[in-house]
């Protein structure tokens, strides 16, 4: 594999999205997802954003389904695509909703997980996956 130059290699793309999937996996479901599910009662007490209207509990509960579960999945290559879909949403939401679309203040973080998703969703999880394994 040569470093330095402009050509790409399918072992290459397919370790970097290894590497992609497990970190930003890792991150959302460790960072975001088990403190949501952990302190459930107190955020909804404090008011979740609802932007569905279905209720601060049901919202909660499918950010909670993504961040932790989809990101589950992401990090073992398993339904990537279609598990980068929830996570998607969740990151859409928090960025345009949560955060009022400040990609460069607060809502920084839920931009680059949200690109990060999209990529995902384009590019699939590469030949390091179950997906791959097991002929998805």
């Amino acid at each position: 594999m040569k470093l330095m130059t402009s050509k790409y290699s399918e072992p290459s793309v397919s370790i970097s999205l290894l590497l992609l999937r497990v970190v930003a996996g890792s991150t959302m479901l460790m960072n975001h997802g088990l403190r949501k599910l952990s302190n459930f009662n107190n955020i909804v007490a404090k008011g979740f954003a609802d932007p569905f209207h279905i209720g601060a509990k049901a919202s909660l509960g499918l950010t909670i389904f993504a961040e932790v579960f989809c990101a589950g999945l992401i990090i073992i290559g398993l339904l990537t695509r279609i598990a980068s879909l929830p996570l998607i949403v969740a990151m859409t939401v928090a960025l345009f909703f949560a955060h009022s679309g400040d990609l460069y203040g607060e809502g920084e973080s839920a931009g680059i997980f949200l690109t990060i998703f999209v990529v995902l969703f384009l590019m699939g999880p590469g030949k390091f996956s179950l997906d791959k394994k097991i002929g998805k």
